[in-house]
């Protein structure tokens, strides 16, 4: 019997010979685009501890912290990856140096540090310009924690970690604000609602926020303090409501002829789903609080459950959004479904491992976290607008653009990046460069 030799692939001599290689071209944008909006300054001023003998500014290593964790890292030993590519990132503290600069980083150092971030998104909202509604979603999500760690308790799911509060900007991407709660932390604690607000709208340029600026939540946002703290800010709300017997009741007996035609995505008439207004009692939620639902099929192969009715599924929003059309605004709330992209590509940015025992410290992580998830979303925006990847997700961006390898060679005049000219999306990222490089310094 003969067998035939499947590979093609030729001997290959392997050798460690070659000078000025990096394997990550790309990423060298994330900390050049720090220091155009200003985060870098930012970060040294909010963090300086006022001596002379620092080796390396906290600001710096914050700052090289959320490149590397927009990087792709999720502890903090993935620092070396900054550090062995010195040529690109420069001089990278010590991991132990890192960990003594979060273990300093303490409420009142991190509102400092949330203030160079705001300034920072400040700049950048000035170099691109900012959306043209400011929407603000908040959702809650679980992180595990697989030691004991400070802090960390029972989920509602049955695991054991934290269940940190988020919000998101819902055109732009950005991280606005988070804060890290317990496993056992209630979906709708009014008051970590409205903290998580509070901070989101402290990060937003001045004057960037009115009465056009929507916060969306589930229905864990669906309490009267919070909504009457938005309210109060003069904001509009869009927030999940539980289908109670009394919302089953109202809906129930709604006649066919008010039920409407729901939209899709791309805004037109969706088959199998309508929406109506349900006329409930509502003087004690803020004024102009109204009630929508939505009834659709469910697609096939789906299983009903016991408050469903008549072969369809409903849920109910409120929101004090004024206009007829309560269509297009069901359609605007079913678009908060992207915060679990977002929250999604925060755990693909550190956020999937906090990793320290000290709770002080995970919130410090979770600050960074934002940060570098920022760094990201202004990378799309700013350097990367009206090309493929300008909607990528960070694993897809790490692979085509920051992960990169090239060479880089030093003359005369200073030091040249050369990429692969066979990859694909070389082009894209000499282009980012160029972009990054034309930008004025703030």
């Amino acid at each position: 019997m003969q067998v035939n030799a499947t590979t093609s692939f030729s001997p290959m001599k392997v050798v460690a010979d070659a000078d000025g290689l990096t394997s990550r071209a790309g990423s060298a944008l994330l900390t050049r685009l720090a220091d155009v909006v200003g985060l870098t300054d930012g970060l040294v001023s909010a963090l300086s501890v006022h001596s002379r003998n620092v080796r390396h500014e906290p600001g710096r290593v914050a700052r090289d912290i959320a490149v590397m964790l927009a990087d792709g890292g999720d502890c903090l030993t993935d620092l070396g990856a900054l550090r062995d590519q010195g040529v690109l990132f420069g001089e990278v503290a010590s991991d132990a140096t890192a960990y003594r600069c979060l273990e300093r980083l303490d409420e009142a150092t991190l509102s400092r540090l949330r203030g160079a971030r705001g300034a920072a998104r400040a700049r950048a909202w000035a170099l691109a310009r900012g959306p043209q509604r400011l929407v603000l979603d908040i959702d809650a999500t679980l992180v595990s924690a697989h030691s004991e760690k400070e802090g960390a308790a029972g989920t509602y799911k049955g695991g054991f970690g934290f269940h940190p509060l988020l919000c998101f900007e819902a055109t732009t991407g950005e991280a606005l604000s988070g804060i890290l709660r317990p496993g056992n932390a209630a979906s709708n604690t009014a008051a970590d609602h409205v903290a998580v607000l509070e901070l989101a709208l402290a990060q937003l340029p001045e004057g960037a926020a009115g009465p056009g600026t929507l916060v969306r939540c589930d229905s864990g946002g669906a309490t009267h303090a919070f909504l009457a703290a938005v309210v109060a800010r003069g904001l509009a709300f869009s927030v999940g409501f539980d289908l109670t017997e009394r919302v089953r009741a109202a809906l129930l007996a709604l006649p066919e002829s008010a039920w409407l035609p729901a939209f899709d995505s791309g805004g037109d008439p969706r088959e199998g789903a309508w929406v109506a207004e349900l006329p409930l009692e509502l003087s004690a939620w803020p004024r102009g609080t109204r009630a929508i639902c939505r009834r659709e099929r469910p697609h096939p192969g789906a299983q009903l459950s016991f408050t469903d009715s008549g072969g369809h599924r409903f849920q109910v929003l409120l929101t004090n959004q004024r206009g007829r059309r309560i269509a297009r605004l069901e359609q605007v709330h079913r678009q908060r479904a992207a915060i679990e992209d977002a929250i999604r590509c925060a755990k693909a940015s550190g956020l999937r491992n906090l990793p320290f025992r000290a709770y002080a410290m995970n919130a410090a992580w979770l600050e960074l976290v934002l940060t570098g998830c920022d760094l990201l979303a202004w990378t799309r925006r700013l350097l990367l607008s009206g090309t493929e990847l300008s909607a990528c997700e960070p694993k897809r961006l790490r692979y085509r653009l920051l992960h990169v390898a090239g060479r880089i060679a030093r003359h005369a005049g200073g030091a040249r990046l050369r990429l692969p000219r066979s990859w694909p999306w070389a082009r894209t990222l000499v282009a980012a460069f160029a972009r990054l490089q034309a930008l004025p310094s703030g």
